[in-house]
């Protein structure tokens, strides 16, 4: 267990180009391979695009976003007597709907548990309440896995009112079971919430149902549409929640959070049944490839379920360095979530997978 004091914290660092960074090196970013960010490595649907042009910009969104509600319901399968529509909570991205939660649910000396190393966001959103933070860390000796019975124990005994869990989690991959997660969620105090981050959830393999957990009324389920339909320019994710736990969030959202060609693009996506399903699939086929790859370089990652690997490389920094420099490919590297002796890699398509093999292949060569 560990407690990081307020001031400590700095903005969180996450994947994808720095602009500033590429203009020093005489780079733009159609000019560089980016492995940083995790999405699906096809892209967005090419109907969310063509679905963008009909927007009415001189037109308010919706502030309800009815129609992305009504099409995730749909799509999810969750219009039952217990999750419909009506439990779904659009935001600008999964990442406001953490901030919104760490609102709805905490204040100046409450505690919050996040599952760490993760993804930072869960951290600075408890930080802008004043909230006090309890990291429950993973095992690096054990592939970073977490010891439920101590995670539990330590949720007992200091009642926390927020849990953040990434699962599959980020950067490490690891995927939680069920039954480890209802334990988590059971040892919960009254009136406190689990959130489960499952923005990585569509590229795993083998998954289970998570939707039953929302009969237990304290756990949300997070989504977000910027991974499996990379829509990252848009941001748009979503929450999956008890009635009482939606409106409880909802309430800290400011109107039109939700743009209209965020919304439209969402319900567009959406309609391509096989997108996300292809995606995984390209993911599938280049993980393979780059795991065989990188244990033939000798090094050392960790097992993932989603669609990124860690990976031990020494310095973080000076690799990251040498590929952006020399190669024109970016990773990330993972000194923000306490990692500095990691990269995570995006999987990409295994064509863009083999020229990243051949830079760090050129790279440690050189080095």
């Amino acid at each position: 267990m560990s407690i990081r004091p307020r001031h400590l914290m700095s903005r969180p660092l996450h994947g994808g180009t720095n602009i500033a960074e590429l203009r020093s090196l005489g780079l733009r970013p159609e000019d560089v391979l980016d492995f940083s960010a995790s999405i699906n490595p096809l892209g967005a649907p090419p109907a969310a695009a063509l679905a963008m042009n009909g927007v009415d910009l001189a037109a308010y969104p919706d502030t309800e976003c009815t129609a992305l509600r009504e099409a995730l319901a749909d799509r999810l399968d969750v219009s039952t007597e217990n999750v419909s529509g009506e439990y779904i909570l659009v935001g600008n991205g999964s990442t406001e709907l953490i901030h919104l939660t760490a609102r709805a649910y905490l204040h100046s000396g409450a505690t919050a548990a996040i599952f760490t190393p993760t993804f930072g966001e869960f951290e600075a959103a408890c930080a802008m309440q004043n909230a006090r933070v309890i990291g429950i860390a993973a095992n690096e000796g054990d592939q970073f896995s977490w010891r439920i019975k101590k995670a539990v124990s330590t949720i007992v005994e200091q009642s926390p009112t927020l849990v953040f869990l990434c699962n599959p989690n980020n950067p490490t991959g690891r995927y939680m079971s069920e039954e480890d997660v209802r334990e988590i969620a059971s040892a919960l105090p009254d009136d406190s919430l689990l959130l489960l981050d499952e923005a990585y959830l569509p590229f795993v393999d083998t998954r289970w149902n998570s939707f039953p957990l929302l009969d237990l009324g304290n756990v949300a389920l997070l989504r977000s549409m910027t991974k499996d339909y990379a829509l990252t320019a848009l941001r748009l994710g979503y929450m999956l929640a008890s009635p009482d736990v939606v409106e409880r969030i909802r309430a800290q959202q400011h109107s039109w959070s939700v743009n209209a060609l965020a919304q439209t693009a969402g319900i567009a996506a959406l309609a391509d049944t096989a997108h996300v399903e292809d995606g995984r699939r390209a993911v599938q086929d280049a993980k393979r490839y780059l795991i065989d790859e990188l244990a033939a370089l000798g090094l050392h990652f960790i097992p993932s379920a989603a669609n990124f690997l860690l990976v031990h490389v020494g310095s973080a920094k000076v690799l990251r360095h040498m590929l952006l420099k020399r190669h024109h490919i970016i990773v990330r590297d993972c000194a923000s979530f306490g990692l500095p002796d990691y990269i995570r890699i995006g999987i990409r398509t295994k064509k863009d997978c083999n020229r990243l093999v051949a830079a760090l292949r050129d790279v440690m060569e050189k080095s």
